[in-house]
């Protein structure tokens, strides 16, 4: 029976988790530890604050009454906790990580003997904002969330952490380590590397006037956008999981050479089906229903600078019948015009709205 859960960290994920548990089970008693000044941290403050954490703790030995541990500090930091861990938990107690890289871990965990009690956990969601401050219950909401159990962890301990998960809002999966940290080097781990790359070959190679960067868009923010992310934790992503990194890095790395070739052939075929086929693969990636959030229902829309042309719009789709679930204007310089993006509640919402805009001079994009 569960009754006592501790957080090692309570950064984005872990905040998010315990808010989850909070909203789901609030008889549930939360004990919270951070390594950086456990007398003073700002981050279990406000979660005691917002009745999310019950119990500050100063010392591991507090989590000597916990039932599940979540390790959520950095993937080497996690490690670091698992030796003392060892010598403090009941009998019976899970210990579960939430990082994106599963190799080493479950290496040390084997090499402590706590493999009876060890259950490898990745969700499958999150930001590239970091802290508690910006955590929130809604992202665990139909997200993925892998387990890497031990080959000797107690059944009873699987299940009830994967109904835990389940309660919470989330989508257990679970599979061997080996595989997971393949998969999430070349899902997550590579393009956070490809982002950061990117955005230092913009930096260095900007003028003094700064015009690379005054003139980044859409396509460069949307493709970047992950860079904004925790530097201590990728880099820590990066010194765990090096073998499956480098072998979907030198795969990228070939790829970027074929179609340097191309280029330098005229190869009209070869260049036409690299962007064809990454369309098409792009766009079966399922955008709602198991393992993600709800689809987003949108169109985008250029309009004047003029007074009252939200207005209009919303007269507009108004007098079709269409209803509106969320207006605002973007200032992106990848659009000649401002640019309205409308959210409808429904696909059917957004064939009417743009047929209704098309017999107006608004030009509607679709992204």
């Amino acid at each position: 029976m569960i009754q006592n859960i501790g957080f090692i960290g309570l950064g984005i994920i872990g905040g998010a988790i315990a808010k989850s548990i909070k909203k789901t089970h609030d008889d549930y008693k939360i004990y919270a530890y951070n390594r950086y000044y456990p007398q003073e941290n700002k981050d279990l403050s406000m979660a005691h604050d917002e009745s999310v954490v019950d119990v500050i703790c100063n010392s591991l030995s507090d989590f000597s009454v916990c039932d599940i541990i979540f390790l959520c500090a950095p993937v080497l930091a996690n490690i670091n906790y698992l030796e003392s861990l060892k010598g403090i938990i009941k009998e019976d107690c899970i210990i579960t990580d939430v990082g994106s890289v599963k190799g080493n871990i479950h290496e040390a965990v084997k090499n402590i003997g706590l493999e009876q009690n060890f259950i490898g956990g990745h969700p499958m969601t999150g930001s590239e904002r970091t802290g508690y401050a910006n955590s929130s219950a809604q992202i665990m909401e139909n997200a993925y969330y892998l387990l890497t159990p031990c080959e000797t962890t107690h059944e009873h301990m699987i299940s009830n952490l994967t109904t835990l998960i389940r309660d919470i809002g989330s989508i257990p999966y679970t599979l061997d380590y080996h595989e997971h940290d393949d998969i999430t080097a070349a899902i997550s781990h590579l393009p956070h590397i490809i982002a950061a790359s990117l955005v230092n070959m913009v930096r260095e190679n900007d003028g003094e006037s700064e015009h690379m960067k005054t003139f980044a868009a859409g396509g460069f923010k949307d493709i970047t956008r992950i860079a904004s992310s925790s530097p201590e934790m990728w880099q820590n992503i990066c010194l765990s999981n090096t073998d499956s990194i480098r072998k979907f890095l030198d795969i990228y790395k070939a790829s970027l050479d074929r179609v340097e070739n191309a280029m330098l052939n005229h190869d009209e075929i070869f260049l036409y089906n690299i962007f064809d086929t990454a369309r098409d693969y792009r766009n079966s990636i399922p955008s709602k229903g198991k393992g993600t959030l709800p689809k987003v229902y949108d169109l985008y829309v250029d309009i004047p600078d003029v007074p009252g042309i939200i207005a209009i719009i919303a007269t507009i789709l108004s007098s079709n019948a269409v209803s509106i679930k969320n207006i605002g204007i973007i200032h992106n310089r990848e659009f000649e015009n401002g640019v309205l993006r409308i959210e409808f509640y429904n696909e059917d919402a957004v064939n009417a709205a743009r047929i209704a805009l098309k017999k107006y001079p608004y030009p509607i994009y679709d992204r």
